[in-house]
């Protein structure tokens, strides 16, 4: 009697996807290229901080190794026989000071040129917004020139009048675009409530404003601390400062380089900026993409 056998069907292998692996690869390829001008630059200042002076213009020395003992010289130098904590203070002064007054004009002006009708207010924004087009070399001289009538050359507070003049275009166009993003109608509604115009913005407009704020904060307390020209021409003196300009013409003499301590110099602020945008990252994204599509 014959006897039935059960036969499995045979697995049929699909034919490889090609056009789909070049896809991937050119991706992975793409994203490892990314990542490598991403982190070498940390990889290099983190190195440097560390090895010794030698083992960084030694040719013979592979520049991501060392043969002397790693130390902490570099540190020892910087914080204790230069301003730099000096310098980290005025930074901190400067851009705080210029954060507020950007804010404070800001704020009131993005809201009036978003939300009060008047003739002229988009032209008015735009004008604005292209002054912050205006290259500062243009500027510099007869902005010094007012500083040293004023009396405040080489003070690091001629920074503090400086700075907003190109803080306040970018940012008060960036909040008249994001207030004009908000719906008018939760603010009527606060209106027919018994707010007046003042507690309506007060209790409804910036609460969700506040990604909008935050992202010209960032910007204005960034574009301050990375600023170079305005700080070389008008700050002299080693302890009124600021970082971007005390680190190249402090720890450069002549043809000497603090290899160490530059790396060293470059890297803290840059953690530190890093970690402040990361940290506000989402409200930033937010901010920008909200303030720009007006």
């Amino acid at each position: 009697m014959a006897q039935a056998v059960a036969t499995r069907p045979m697995a049929v292998r699909r034919p490889l996807n090609w056009r789909k692996v070049r896809r991937w690869t050119g991706l992975i390829v793409a994203l490892l290229f990314f990542l490598f001008l991403a982190f070498y630059p940390v990889v290099v200042m983190i190195h440097g901080a560390f090895v010794a002076d030698y083992d960084l213009i030694d040719p013979s020395v592979n520049p991501f190794w060392f043969k002397r003992p790693l130390g902490l010289n570099h540190f020892q130098y910087l914080f204790g026989q230069t301003y730099f904590m000096t310098w980290v203070s005025n930074t901190a002064q400067v851009c705080g000071a210029v954060l507020l007054i950007t804010l404070a004009v800001c704020l009131p002006g993005g809201y009036a040129l978003a939300r009060l009708r008047f003739a002229g207010a988009q032209n008015i924004g735009i004008g604005i917004f292209m002054t912050y087009l205006v290259p500062p070399i243009l500027l510099f001289i007869p902005l010094t020139v007012a500083i040293s009538n004023l009396g405040l050359l080489n003070s690091r507070w001629a920074l503090v009048l400086v700075y907003p003049s190109f803080t306040i275009p970018f940012c008060l166009w960036l909040m008249m675009g994001f207030f004009k993003r908000i719906p008018p109608e939760i603010e009527e509604a606060a209106l027919v409530d018994g707010c007046n115009r003042w507690q309506a913005v007060w209790h409804v407009v910036l609460p969700v404003s506040i990604p909008g704020i935050l992202t010209a904060a960032i910007f204005a307390f960034t574009l301050s601390m990375q600023d170079y020209i305005y700080a070389l021409v008008m700050v002299s003196p080693s302890s009124q400062k600021t970082v971007t300009i005390g680190v190249p013409t402090e720890l450069i003499r002549g043809d000497v380089f603090f290899w160490g301590e530059l790396f060293l110099a470059a890297l803290l602020p840059a953690v530190v900026v890093a970690a402040v945008y990361n940290f506000f990252l989402d409200y930033f994204v937010e901010g920008i993409t909200g303030g720009a599509v007006k």
